[in-house]
């Protein structure tokens, strides 16, 4: 398809800022197919159709690392060359998260109420469970976050174990939650200001915009990076399954280099959960 011949593997892992470009690019075409033909059901097309558009690049470079892993033979060279795959993912991922939150941000409110409409009732219902949680039992909110994150992160691991590049849904998933809070964030915090005029206006709205940002992504990045070493390990293990007999040495490598994956992820996941508990709340 047109989408998926933009880009290789190769050329995003070379130049992986450029994938911020791509996301954003997936994300809007997906918006304006959403609103267009499928407008009754946007909040989950626009998932959809952006799943659709990366899952070839996804799969392609799932199976370009396991091609890696058998060829290289020393475990601290492998990682280094998954680190290329991981920045692209993760610029795919913020490029996807920045259109999100930009067409959150502009489109009419009617409009974002129903692209957006299964996306703000999580939302709702995470900050009616965290509230909760802030009452019963406030010494319990890092244990739950972390317990969430390590549920998204199995299903990472389970999609792309099972649907190669499956992770891709979970994750852009979280990309539309994200630019759903940010972008609700934003307007609120635009709306108590409107009514100002000059630069100190203009001055407000780009600090506005970027504490909106940075406040969700402080520790969102690296949940993110480890949905995405998650996946990656699940998707090697799914490729070297059809590639290799099960067993053999070359099966045997890709999956204890899957299982070094897995438990960086489940490390970095730990970290964010410190972080999104103990920091971001002291600067935002």
């Amino acid at each position: 398809m047109v989408l998926e011949s933009l880009i290789s593997p190769f050329k995003a892992e070379r130049k992986p800022s450029h994938m911020i470009f791509f996301g954003a690019l997936y994300a809007s075409i997906a918006i304006f197919l959403s609103l267009w033909i499928f407008k009754e059901e946007a909040s989950m097309v626009v998932v959809f159709l952006t799943v659709l558009a990366t899952v070839p690049l996804m799969y392609r470079t799932i199976k370009y690392e396991e091609e890696k892993e058998v060829k290289i033979k020393r475990e601290w060279l492998i990682l280094k060359e998954h680190t290329n795959a991981l920045k692209f993912f993760i610029a795919l991922f913020l490029g996807c998260v920045l259109a999100f939150s930009i067409w959150f941000i502009f489109l009419p409110y009617g409009t974002i109420q129903n692209l957006f409409s299964t996306q703000l009732h999580t939302i709702n219902v995470i900050n009616n469970k965290v509230t909760g949680d802030v009452v019963a039992n406030s010494s319990g909110i890092l244990f739950n976050i972390i317990a969430n994150n390590f549920k998204v992160l199995f299903f990472c691991v389970f999609f792309s174990f099972f649907y190669g590049a499956g992770a891709i849904f979970i994750l852009t998933w979280n990309a539309s939650v994200i630019s759903a809070a940010i972008g609700t964030y934003i307007r609120n915090e635009i709306g108590q200001i409107a009514g100002g005029f000059g630069f100190n206006l203009i001055a407000s709205y780009f600090q506005i915009i970027s504490v909106g940002l940075f406040r969700y992504m402080t520790h969102g990045v690296l949940e993110i990076l480890a949905y995405f070493v998650g996946g990656l390990a699940g998707g090697l293990i799914s490729v070297a399954m059809i590639r290799h007999n099960v067993g053999d040495k070359k099966f045997n490598k890709v999956l204890l280099d899957a299982l070094v994956l897995l438990v960086i992820a489940i490390g970095i996941t730990v970290i964010a959960g410190l972080i999104e508990v103990y920091i971001t709340p002291i600067l935002f």
